[in-house]
């Protein structure tokens, strides 16, 4: 069974710090593999870079080329009136693929194609957003790089951000330090992921429990999906030193469920129940309830398929209508999904007994591509991967994404 890498963690943090603060030295475009519901796939129709559905709030400056020194426009006074519509809270990223918003209402956006990492400040703070630092992540082509953020319940008094990041070798879980308004050396506390040109998971967040999640793919290699002595393909539940979580059900293992193709969303209910989004192949995308040692078919079934060795999902779609990202549960208790392919967000009702109502659609075509999807002091926070370097962080009202 693979477990973190102890040696490995201690020569990346013997050699990292400088490599916080130059260039990962690599931004190329995607390419994806062949199959419709792959990560990058399709490109965008161009509406999230430009235009009357674009913006709708303060403009925002790209990130220099050094990453060192880079601000946004944001609202410039404590008594800015609270927005109504849209508003930009960030611009000129290349990749904005996850949002770990801290007590104080700021929040961290991970960038995938560069490694930084920005600090947007709590809006109408009057504050201004900046890099804050660059994981060592290895930048190629493909779906790796720097992934999801986490932070816990607890980050006012233990101030460390949990990140998942790609290296020439595999994927890997850091926790890294923040003092004074930047971040640290990375602590690597889980290692030996699988890397693939695609499906590399990446979904961090810390759970109900108080123990860190995180969603892997199988980097290509269908067979790692039901191989239990394999990281990939999994959600996957350690403590925060990167040991298997008490409770686990396959004993010292980290695995929590298995037979997950790609899983990019990651998100808990009042009930305490998990919820994530997976990507299908050719047919079906999907919806999953996870109960613990649950085996979720890949690569023998896609969508659903009612045979008792796999849990079917709880909602699925065509790939062209989803590939979903980021997943949250609304102020109302459904469930919402960012869409790639499907430029939209998805809203998903869910009953007490774990079944789904019927999803609405919203947002379609407007931004093109939505990789992240937060709720954050009474709106919706999205942003977009559309691959053109000027994707954003877009504060929404709540109606606009169908919340009630």
């Amino acid at each position: 069974m693979p477990s973190p890498s102890r040696p490995l963690r201690r020569a990346l943090v013997s050699g990292v710090a400088a490599a916080l603060l130059v260039s990962a030295g690599a931004s190329a475009c995607s390419t994806t593999q062949p199959g419709p519901s792959s990560d990058d796939v399709s490109t965008s129709t161009g509406a999230g870079s430009g235009g009357a559905a674009s913006t709708g709030g303060p403009a925002a400056t790209a990130t220099s080329e050094s990453g060192t020194a880079t601000t946004s426009t944001a609202p410039t006074s404590t008594t800015t009136p609270r927005p109504t519509g849209p508003v930009t809270l960030l611009g000129g990223l290349d990749i904005a693929w996850s949002v770990a918003v801290l007590p104080d209402g700021s929040a961290l956006v991970s960038e995938r194609n560069t490694g930084r990492v920005h600090l947007v400040p709590k809006p109408g703070s009057g504050g201004r957003s900046t890099v804050v630092g660059r994981l060592p992540i290895t930048r190629t082509e493909g779906e790796g790089g720097l992934l999801g953020l986490a932070v816990a319940a607890d980050f006012a008094t233990d101030p460390t951000v949990y990140a998942y990041y790609s290296t020439d070798d595999d994927n890997r879980i850091a926790a890294v330090p923040w003092r004074d308004g930047a971040l640290g050396e990375p602590d690597v506390i889980f290692s030996g992921i699988p890397r693939g040109r695609n499906h590399n998971g990446g979904r961090i967040a810390f759970g109900p429990d108080g123990y860190l999640y995180a969603g892997t793919g199988e980097a290509g290699d269908t067979a790692l999906s039901q191989n239990l002595g394999s990281l990939g393909g999994k959600i996957l539940r350690i403590t925060r030193q990167g040991d298997p979580a008490p409770g686990n059900p396959f004993g010292g293992s980290p695995i929590w469920s298995y037979g997950h193709r790609n899983v990019q969303g990651l998100a808990w209910d009042s009930r305490k129940r998990l919820w994530a989004s997976e990507f299908g192949q050719n047919t079906e995308d999907e919806l999953n309830l996870i109960t613990p040692g649950g085996n979720y078919g890949w690569p023998e079934v896609e969508g659903k398929a009612g045979e008792p060795d796999f849990i079917d999902p709880v909602a699925q779609w065509p790939t062209s209508e989803m590939s979903p990202s980021g997943i949250a549960v609304g102020p109302d208790g459904a469930v919402y999904m960012a869409a790639l392919r499907g430029q939209s967000v998805w809203r998903v009702p869910v009953d007490a007994d774990g079944t789904a109502g019927t999803p609405t659609r919203h947002l379609q075509g407007t931004y093109g591509r939505i990789r992240d999807i937060r709720f954050v002091a009474g709106r919706a926070w999205v942003t977009t991967s559309n691959n053109d370097g000027a994707d954003r962080l877009i504060s929404l009202p709540l109606a606009d994404v169908g919340a009630r």
